[in-house]
């Protein structure tokens, strides 16, 4: 870990770098460098074509380091927006020029993939087939076969290339394949991929792919969708037509700069990050299962990126209760997060779990630890050392509970 990152991370164990990760410092010396200077991007005069030079310089950096078109980067406000722009934008154009109506995604899509399709089905008329995962997450690739026999029929087929819960990567460059053959345009959500697994987009050949800033170390609030400008995207916003008329908004050329920063850093680093967060992971994974024997790792163990995330570890603690267990790890210094998302106030399973199989109880009892830049053997000792104390105290109010109810 650098020094740099001693006055971000304090003395807590921060084990939540899926949701996000220390802005990385030359990103943010660059960020605020360029949050001195004024003008608007696309404004004529000496200022603004100096933001624009700027804007510019960055989507070629970008483009260089994940071995693509600068043409091809369009820069959104964040992976969420990206997204929705491949999603919408794609079944909006192929409805429009084929008549398509189908969409092809794995039933364990982040979020800001499920519900934008989910309103495309009850909006839209959206034709929907969720393609199923084995038990450690894997996508079938038997069923995306079968789905694009009649190709002229699917809109878009979208798989993100790894889980953000469990950390499993999917075969996506064979799903590139699959979809390229059958005449099909191929998203994919690669969020939680860079950074931490090798990236050539111009091996890769899909059709658009989705990434985030402040994933990598870059600031909040940018992204890009790096789309192959011979894909017809039908705008989701409208104004202005700023990123190759395909999303209008005046784009934030501070964050941009940042966001370039550390998309470079990312890749470059990206063997030495993985070996290193492997090593951490694996420790941890170890320390779990020994503390706790009855634990359950979710996701594929095997080794190598073509397997897991390197720095992901996702595991269930039978009795337990993820919410109350994630609250006395907090309490005793450790930031991690759940395998569950929270509807209305209302604990729900996980729906990458119940996808994978896991019984809906032990879903519930789920936690993600992830590492990133900053981690070090410092966290997995911490994690270790509160985590038999929390999960007795987490079965023991389970306990109560059922015996009270």
């Amino acid at each position: 870990m650098s020094p740099d990152y001693d006055s971000i991370v304090s003395d807590r164990a921060y084990v939540d770098h899926a949701a996000t990760t220390p802005m990385l410092p030359a990103a943010r010396v660059e960020w605020l460098r360029q949050s001195e200077q004024v003008g608007n991007p696309s404004s004529l005069h000496a200022q603004g074509r100096a933001a624009r030079r700027v804007v510019e310089e960055s989507r070629e950096r970008i483009a260089e380091a994940l071995r693509t078109r600068p043409s091809a980067v369009v820069f959104t406000s964040g992976g969420t927006e990206a997204d929705n722009l491949a999603l919408k934008g794609l079944f909006w154009a192929r409805r429009a020029s084929h008549g398509a109506t189908r969409i092809l995604a794995s039933a364990i899509e982040h979020h800001a993939v499920l519900d934008p399709i989910e309103w495309l089905e009850s909006s839209q008329g959206a034709d929907v087939r969720w393609i199923g995962v084995d038990g450690l997450g894997r996508v079938r690739l038997d069923e995306v076969s079968e789905q694009l026999v009649d190709g002229d029929a699917v809109a878009v087929c979208s798989i993100m290339w790894a889980n953000n819960e469990v950390g499993t990567v999917q075969p996506v460059h064979e799903l590139a394949r699959l979809c390229r053959d059958a005449g099909v345009p191929f998203h994919t959500d690669a969020v939680q991929a860079l950074g931490m697994l090798p990236i050539d987009l111009g091996d890769l050949g899909a059709d658009a792919v989705t990434i985030s800033s402040h994933k990598v170390g870059g600031p909040f609030g940018v992204g890009a969708l790096i789309a192959d400008p011979r894909t017809q995207i039908t705008p989701v916003l409208h104004g202005g037509g700023q990123e190759r008329e395909v999303r209008s908004g005046t784009v934030d050329a501070p964050a941009i700069a940042g966001f370039a920063v550390a998309v470079e850093h990312a890749v470059a680093t990206q063997a030495d990050r993985a070996a290193r967060l492997t090593v951490l992971r694996d420790a941890l994974i170890a320390g779990i299962l020994e503390l706790v024997p009855d634990a359950r790792i979710n996701g594929d163990l095997e080794q190598g990126s073509d397997h897991r995330l390197p720095g992901n570890v996702h595991a269930s603690f039978p009795g337990c209760e993820g919410d109350l267990l994630l609250m006395l790890l907090d309490a005793a210094g450790v930031d991690c997060s759940t395998g569950s998302a929270c509807t209305a106030g209302i604990p729900e399973p996980s729906h990458v779990l119940l996808a994978m199989g896991v019984d809906p109880a032990l879903s519930r009892a789920s936690l993600r630890f992830s590492f990133g830049e900053s981690s070090t053997m410092t966290d997995v000792d911490a994690v270790l050392a509160a985590l038999p104390g929390a999960v007795a105290r987490a079965r023991r109010a389970g306990s109560l509970a059922s015996q009270a109810g």
